[in-house]
């Protein structure tokens, strides 16, 4: 698997064609409409929470706090933001594949001048465009926030970043998913299993006690690395370790579609 070696233009293609179907459908604006909602109201009731705390400290020191809005507000929003992704990866990933199984078209895909490299890069893509999309159109919260308090903002883009990068590794896992069966619903469940052993290995990493083998736990679970882009530090081996599970995840789908050419 040769993604370095791919032709660019009809990786973009392919992308630009899959968005155009996806946006068609109405389960992208369902899942960004609820995502959204579900994202504003832990935003309003985050924010609500900080001004009581901003109003019981001026009451005690006479003065207005000097507030850390980027801990108080959007480190709690980012990790709400991060177990919604658990719920909505399944959502935008399980047709990518499965629909092409199920329709019988994978078969005329895999024998299009398109490689399988260029197949699942223009997938990827699609999908993650989508999500790039949801995701920045949650920027109106620091935007508004900057009107209210100081806001952080290489601290807050860097928490957008590591975001993204936890969406591309948990979309990759989706794909792969997604190649595995032509049922959606199929997809769509264990996409959730293998994400959800992300958080079990992230909660292992808390309550193992062998100093051994906590390092290890540590350094897999995801939610660590997230961690550190929620407090600004742009780790090179937080972003190697997403990079290197995302790039795992596509070679996975490049195997299982491989060795389907062959049944």
């Amino acid at each position: 698997m040769k993604f370095g070696f791919c032709s660019v233009s009809p990786v973009l293609a392919l992308a630009g064609k899959e968005l155009r179907i996806a946006l068609a459908s109405p389960i992208v604006y369902v899942v960004a409409g609820v995502f959204l909602a579900i994202v504003g109201l832990f935003f309003s009731q985050i924010v609500a929470f900080a001004s009581l705390q901003s109003l019981q400290m001026l009451r005690f020191q006479g003065a207005m706090p000097q507030l850390n809005v980027t801990v108080m507000v959007f480190q709690p929003i980012f990790r709400n933001i991060h177990v919604i992704l658990l719920l909505m990866m399944p959502l935008l990933t399980m047709r990518l594949l499965s629909e092409e199984r199920k329709n019988k078209t994978m078969e005329l895909l895999a024998t299009s001048p398109l490689t399988l490299t260029q197949i699942v890069l223009g997938k990827y893509l699609a999908v993650l465009a989508i999500f790039a999309g949801v995701l920045a159109s949650t920027l109106y919260m620091p935007v508004l926030l900057a009107a209210w308090g100081h806001v952080d903002w290489p601290t807050v883009l860097s928490g957008y970043l590591g975001l993204f990068l936890v969406g591309a590794v948990y979309l990759s896992v989706g794909l792969f998913a997604s190649s595995l069966t032509e049922n959606q619903i199929s997809a769509a469940i264990v996409t959730l299993g293998l994400i959800l052993g992300f958080f079990v290995v992230g909660w292992a990493a808390q309550t193992v006690e062998n100093p051994a083998v906590q390092p290890v736990l540590e350094y897999l679970s995801i939610a660590q690395h997230l961690d550190r882009f929620l407090k600004g530090l742009l780790d090179s081996s937080s972003a190697i370790y997403v990079l290197s599970v995302a790039g795992f995840g596509l070679l996975l789908t490049h195997r299982v579609l491989d060795s389907g050419r062959w049944r």
